[in-house]
C-alpha cells in the first residue's frame, strides 16, 4: 500500500497471529491484535480502523456472527475473512454476512497484502460530492448509498461496485471490465463471485420492491439502469 492504514487482525492462532502483525507491520501499517471474537466485536464496531482480517473460527464468538453484527450497526469497515474451509459456499457465506472479501487458508502474506489493498483502495482523484442515477445517490465523500430517502447499508466492496455500475450506467459492463476495474492486478476471483455480488445487490438495491436497476445481458454482461435496454 502506498498509505499507512490502522488494522486490526482477530486471530486465535498465536503463531500466525504473530506472522500477521510483523509482516502488517513491516509494510508500514498500525496493527492491533485481538484473540476473541466478542471483544473483537466490541472494538470493531468503534469504527477506529480501516481494515479487520478475521479469522471465522474464534473463541467467544466466530467471525461471521462478528461481521453481521457490525452490518447491522451500519459499521461499514472493510473486513478481509480468513478460513481453512474452501468451498465456494463457504465463500459464499461470508460475503452474505457482509464481509468484502475472504481468503482461504494457508496462504501467501502476499496475497493478503494485495487483497487488503484492494478493499482499502483510495481514489488519488478528489471525489464528486454525489452521484444520481434516477432515485440511487452515493454520496462519495461518505460512501453511503441512498435509494429514495432510504440509506442503504451496503460493504465497502458492494459501495465500489455500485459506483462503478453508476458511472457507467446504460453501458454493457462484461465480467472481464468489471473485474478488472474492482479487483487486484493478476487476482484470480472466483467462478462466479460476480454474480454473488450482483444478487446481493440486486436486494439491497431494492429494499421496499423499487425496480430493479442491474439487468443481465444473456452471455455478454450487465447493463445498470432503469429501462432495460437491449444490445
Amino acid at each position: 500500500m502506498l498509505y499507512a492504514v490502522k488494522i486490526l487482525v482477530v486471530e486465535d492462532d498465536s503463531r500466525l497471529a504473530a506472522v500477521l502483525r510483523r509482516g502488517l507491520a513491516e509494510s508500514g501499517h498500525l496493527v492491533d491484535v485481538e484473540q476473541d471474537g466478542l471483544r473483537a466485536q466490541s472494538v470493531a464496531i468503534g469504527g477506529a480502523y480501516d481494515a479487520i482480517v478475521l479469522d471465522i473460527m474464534l473463541p467467544g464468538r466466530d467471525g461471521l456472527s462478528v461481521v453481521r453484527e457490525m452490518r447491522r450497526r451500519e459499521v461499514g469497515t472493510p473486513v478481509l475473512l480468513l478460513s481453512s474451509r474452501d468451498t465456494v459456499d463457504d465463500t459464499i457465506a461470508g460475503l452474505d454476512a457482509g464481509a468484502d472479501d475472504y481468503l482461504r487458508k494457508p496462504f501467501v502474506f502476499r496475497e493478503l497484502d494485495a487483497r487488503l489493498r484492494s478493499i482499502t483502495r483510495r481514489s488519488d482523484a478528489p471525489p464528486q460530492k454525489e452521484l444520481r442515477r434516477g432515485d440511487l445517490r452515493l454520496d462519495q465523500a461518505t460512501r453511503r448509498v441512498f435509494r429514495g430517502d432510504v440509506p442503504l447499508q451496503l460493504t465497502a466492496r458492494e459501495t465500489a461496485f455500485v459506483e462503478y455500475f453508476m458511472l457507467n450506467a446504460g453501458l454493457l459492463l462484461t465480467r472481464p471490465m468489471i473485474e478488472d476495474a474492482l479487483w487486484e492486478p493478476g487476482r484470480d476471483t472466483e467462478s462466479n463471485i460476480i454474480e454473488v455480488y450482483v444478487r446481493r445487490l440486486r436486494s439491497k438495491l431494492s429494499p421496499n420492491g423499487e425496480p430493479n436497476l442491474i439487468h443481465t445481458i444473456r452471455g455478454a454482461g450487465y447493463r445498470f439502469g432503469d429501462v432495460m435496454r437491449h444490445p
